[in-house]
C-alpha cells in the first residue's frame, strides 16, 4: 500500500512546530560582574518566524558561522519548589527558599537549615570550588531598603554556615543582598513571592574558578 504524498505546506508546518516547541537552552556561566547574579536573566521565548520574509534570506556570497557548543543547563527542583539546582557546563547554583531556612521576616536559621546547607557544602568540596557567591533575595512586599537589609542578613547567615563547615579552605566569598531585584517568579501571587524569597549559592565548576 503506497503512502499518501505529503504536501510541501504540511511539511513546512510540521517543521515549524518542531522548531517552536523545542526547549530553549538557558542560563549562563558565572562571570566576574558582581552586579548581575548568575542565572537571573529573563527566560527566552522564541519569536514567530515568517519563512517567506525576504529579509531572512542570506545575501549572495554570505556563509553561516561555524557551529559551536552552547551552554546546556540541567534544572532540578523539588516538588514543592523549596530547593532548585541549576547546572551548566561551567557553573552550579542552588536556590533555597527562605521559608526552609528562616522564620518569617527573620534572618535566624532554623534547625532544618543546616542539613540543606551541608548538602551544598558537599558539592563545593566535590568540585573544589575556590570562589563561592551567596546572594539573598526577597519579594516586593515592604520597602526596598528593608528587603535589602533582610536579604543581606540572610545571605550572611548562610555564608556563616558555609565558611564554618568548609573551614574557608582558601575560598573567596562574595556575599550580597538584592532585595526584590531579579525575581524568578511573578510577585503578584503568594506562590510567586515564595519563590522570590530565596538565598542562592553558586560557584564555577570544571576548573573555571
Amino acid at each position: 500500500m503506497r503512502a499518501a504524498p505529503v504536501s510541501l505546506a504540511a511539511l513546512l508546518l510540521f517543521t515549524s512546530i518542531q522548531l517552536t516547541t523545542a526547549p530553549a537552552a538557558s542560563g549562563a556561566p558565572v562571570d566576574d560582574d558582581p552586579s548581575v547574579p548568575p542565572g537571573t536573566e529573563s527566560t527566552y521565548t522564541p519569536p514567530e518566524i515568517d519563512g517567506s520574509n525576504p529579509g531572512l534570506k542570506m545575501r549572495d556570497g554570505a556563509t553561516l558561522a561555524q557551529p559551536r557548543v552552547l551552554d546546556i543547563v540541567s534544572i532540578v527542583e523539588t516538588e514543592g519548589g523549596e530547593e532548585r539546582r541549576e547546572e551548566t557546563t561551567s557553573s552550579l547554583k542552588f536556590a533555597l527558599q527562605a521559608e526552609v531556612l528562616f522564620g518569617k521576616d527573620s534572618a535566624k536559621l532554623t534547625p532544618q537549615a543546616n542539613g540543606r546547607i551541608s548538602a551544598i557544602v558537599a558539592e563545593i568540596k566535590k568540585h573544589n570550588a575556590q570562589k563561592v557567591r551567596v546572594f539573598g533575595f526577597t519579594d516586593n512586599l515592604g520597602t526596598y531598603e528593608h528587603g535589602r537589609v533582610l536579604s543581606k542578613k540572610r545571605a550572611d547567615a548562610v555564608h556563616g554556615v558555609l565558611s564554618g563547615q568548609l573551614d574557608d579552605a582558601g575560598i573567596t566569598y562574595e556575599v550580597r543582598g538584592y532585595s526584590e531585584d531579579y525575581p524568578i517568579a511573578d510577585n503578584s501571587s503568594e506562590e510567586g513571592r515564595t519563590k522570590n524569597r530565596r538565598v542562592e549559592v553558586s560557584f564555577p565548576t570544571g576548573g573555571t574558578n
